[in-house]
């Protein structure tokens, strides 16, 4: 199934520049996200009911949690705060989508914009409802948070705001795009734009977030059965100690 997306890709593979391809695999940084290329046959878990934990600080974004693939099935990768890798940054969270050619799920990889794009009608929660994102904004080289989606210590965070969200799209725990039950959201103009405008990819604690979160046994969904013991943390790849929350039950997670 991987060498047919790379012929869909690519076109006609010639043994030279397969070979070229590996070695760049060899020599790239481990993936954040194992599905990248993989076409999973078997829809993702419904997303889990967690808390968010506090913000650490100034200019951290939040980055919901989803349900990754890797060499044991799908695994849940936390919730966590993320220091911005520039001002002006915003968090497009990945999702996966069906895909009717290759008949299964294949995972559209997030990334960091000065606007928020496309996320495939996803209702991820804490200002992610599926469409843009209402957690917060940038001005004058500082994060503001809405305190209605956001759990903020306003002793050390002092940029905060009150919104209330109202929230258009329909409320699940849908953790996919198209397929059987999925969302049926599809890209507005503006959203394309963002998707095809300045993109940075996540960054290495993020990367390293989902490497820990791999290596964790009780992340797995055939052992948790879709209620991760760690379902969110206060930063990228720390799954212990103080602020680190589990899932509460199965849906969407709470804070709109």
């Amino acid at each position: 199934m991987r060498k047919r997306i790379l012929q869909k890709a690519f076109g006609r593979i010639t043994p030279v520049f397969l070979l070229g391809l590996v070695m760049l695999a060899l020599t790239a940084a481990p993936s954040a996200q194992a599905s990248i290329g993989i076409v999973v046959t078997i829809a993702p878990e419904p997303l889990p009911v967690y808390e968010q934990p506090y913000c650490p600080g100034p200019s951290y974004i939040w980055a919901p949690g989803y349900w990754a693939w890797g060499p044991d099935g799908y695994f849940w990768v936390p919730g966590t705060w993320v220091l911005a890798p520039f001002q002006g940054a915003l968090w497009t969270p990945g999702y996966w989508a069906w895909d009717p050619d290759d008949g299964g799920y294949i995972w559209r990889e997030g990334y960091w914009g000065p606007v928020v794009g496309f996320y495939g009608g996803i209702n991820y929660g804490y200002g992610y409802t599926g469409r843009g994102y209402e957690g917060g904004y940038w001005r004058n080289g500082a994060f503001f948070y809405n305190r209605a989606v956001n759990n903020v210590n306003t002793t050390n965070i002092t940029n905060v705001y009150n919104k209330t969200v109202i929230n258009n799209v329909t409320v699940n725990n849908v953790s996919y795009n198209g397929g059987n039950r999925g969302t049926t959201a599809r890209a507005t103009g503006a959203e394309m734009a963002a998707e095809h405008g300045r993109r940075v990819p996540p960054t290495a604690e993020q990367r390293r977030h989902v490497e820990v979160a791999r290596a964790e046994p009780a992340q797995l969904a055939s052992r948790n059965h879709g209620r991760p013991q760690i379902a969110a943390t206060p930063q990228p790849g720390v799954l212990r100690g103080q602020g680190v929350v589990r899932a509460s039950g199965g849906g969407i997670p709470a804070g709109g």
